[in-house]
């Protein structure tokens, strides 16, 4: 993620690159979407999604801008040295090198050469180049460990939801009610699981088998495979929608039990953070984009994703805060569904659902951790220097590891956990990076394309001021959570 040019690995149509964008956008943050609508009231809820989808479309469109641009630039510095290295291979005379100079001035822009040809167009987006190396292209010294830094911050957050969310889901299964017979149940974490254990030593327990099983992979690399992602994906769909078919049977029978709020302000700043997080996909926008094969509809298939993607969080928390009481919700949806026998009164099933986010998020901890240890690296790193051993191999993946788990060690409050993430870290990686670098990318490439030049993945939102409306929805958005959560300590 932090890396420059990388293999664009093997094409795919426009379709599939759509649909891999749908499954990560859908993960972890959806489950516990239902319990902040419920939180903020439906009404609230539904005007905040749609409006906060709107916003991460826009500057997903300003990444796919900021990477056509960045691979213009890029085979513009290519022909730079090409020239350079012709010119220092020939041998000319001094008149024939005047001449030369003449005729082929050094800061001529490179769509001119690109309408003489007629099969070039520069803005081809052929060559992935990550966040941080377009970071690094149109940032200063400053804004390159800027981004840098919001990226670990919004990666630990992600270390500390996926090591917090595993061990609920075990603790949940192993202590909850599965017995039919005393109906949905919403248990305190001083509640007994097995003996004298209670249900928050329980939370523990799994915590250190998880953080002992998955852990070491901090230390190596981990690498997805293709296979792995088939069956996290099937999982995922055949749950999700398990999820919504089971509440909507259970509402049209009448035995739904959620008379959730219109409106609640009190929960709008955690619904914030929540939708924040699960729209996000900006940072791995090069990784999906430029292995596609035909670019040419990629903006409208983004629109109908992100459209179909909200169609379905809405889908998703509407028929579970009207299916279930709101008191009831869980932090992470699934466990709606283990102690419920009223809804699903198939043990197997109940089982599968209790355990599924144990199973997709395990497979996406060690790659999220060694990708946050690759960015520490990064961040350090010195042109020509290199690091001991011990710094490599053993400091680098131990502050990787020990902070998020320590915060989950802390607490388990999977909401909280997610929108502080989305909140302040996901604000950064989702509004401030993408408008900064559309922003600073138009400045950059201007001079070397001329001003006629037109970027075919150019934004819909072209106009400086839907940066400028970023950059202010960003910081309001930063002042009221802040707010919020001050006025929320104060009162306690």
């Amino acid at each position: 993620m932090a890396g420059g040019i990388t293999d664009t690995g093997e094409p795919y149509s426009a379709f599939v690159g759509l649909i891999y964008m749908f499954n990560l956008i859908v993960g972890t943050g959806a489950l516990t979407m239902p319990k902040a609508f419920a939180g903020a009231g439906w009404v609230v809820s539904l005007a905040l999604i749609t409006f906060l989808g709107f916003m991460s479309y826009m500057t997903t469109t300003f990444v796919i801008e900021a990477m056509a641009a960045a691979n213009a630039q890029l085979r513009w510095k290519r022909r730079e040295q090409e020239e350079i290295e012709e010119s220092d291979s020939s041998d000319y005379s001094d008149d024939e090198v005047l001449t030369r100079g003449r005729a082929e001035p050094e800061t001529k822009p490179i769509l001119s050469i690109q309408r003489s040809g007629g099969h070039v167009d520069h803005f081809d987006i052929v060559e992935r180049v990550e966040m941080g190396q377009m970071a690094s292209m149109f940032f200063n010294k400053v804004g390159v460990n800027m981004f840098y830094i919001c990226l670990i911050v919004y990666l630990y957050g992600d270390l500390a939801i996926y090591a917090a969310a595993v061990p609920i889901s075990l603790m949940e299964v192993a202590c909850g009610n599965h017995s039919c017979s005393a109906g949905s149940v919403k248990y305190n974490d001083t509640d007994l699981c097995w003996g004298p254990v209670t249900r928050k030593d329980a939370y523990r327990v799994f915590l250190a088998i998880f953080t002992v099983l998955l852990g070491p992979f901090t230390f190596f690399s981990a690498q997805k495979t293709k296979y792995l992602q088939i069956l996290t994906s099937v999982m995922r769909w055949i749950a999700f929608t398990m999820m919504i078919i089971l509440a909507l049977v259970s509402i049209g029978k009448g035995k739904g039990d959620g008379h959730p709020p219109v409106a609640r302000l009190s929960g709008v700043p955690n619904l914030f953070g929540v939708c924040v997080y699960s729209f996000m996909c900006q940072h791995s926008l090069p990784s999906l984009i430029t292995p596609i094969s035909n670019k040419r509809r990629v903006g409208p298939l983004v629109l109908a994703d992100y459209s179909l993607i909200l169609g379905f969080y809405v889908l998703l928390s509407f028929t579970a805060i009207f299916c279930f009481d709101s008191a009831l919700l869980h932090d992470m949806y699934t466990l709606n569904f283990t102690d419920n026998c009223s809804v699903l009164d198939v043990p197997f099933l109940r089982y599968f659902l209790g355990l599924f986010p144990v199973f997709t998020i395990s497979t996406n901890f060690p790659i999220i951790a060694v990708t946050l240890r690759n960015n520490w690296k990064t961040l350090f790193h010195r042109e020509g220097g290199t690091y001991p051993w011990v710094v490599d191999r053993v400091v680098f993946p131990l502050i990787t590891l020990v902070p998020p788990v320590v915060v989950a060690f802390c607490t388990h409050n999977l909401e909280s956990l997610v929108g502080i993430t989305g909140a302040y870290a996901g604000t950064g990686i989702q509004y401030v990076v993408p408008a900064c670098l559309v922003f600073f990318s138009r400045r950059h490439v201007e001079p070397v394309v001329g001003r006629d030049a037109v970027n075919k993945h150019r934004s819909p939102f072209r106009h400086a001021f839907w940066v400028w409306f970023v950059w202010a929805w960003a910081a309001s958005c930063l002042m009221f959570v802040t707010a919020n959560i001050i006025l929320t300590d104060v009162k306690k």
